[in-house]
């Protein structure tokens, strides 16, 4: 099951909530057709997406 949380600029997350998110990191990544692993050229491109939108 996927979980999203928006967290809001100096909010805490409740006791509940970390306590999802360190379950959440004991279970592995799964790629699959809809969500196949990044080469590292994808993620160079991505690193340099970000820097150049964190500039702006």
């Amino acid at each position: 099951m996927i979980k999203t949380f928006t967290i809001e600029t100096g909010q805490k997350l409740t006791e509940e909530q970390l306590a999802e998110i360190s379950e959440a990191k004991k279970y592995p990544i799964v790629f699959d057709d809809d969500c196949p692993e990044l080469s590292p050229a994808i993620i160079k491109a991505f690193k340099c997406a970000v820097t150049q939108r964190n500039r702006k």
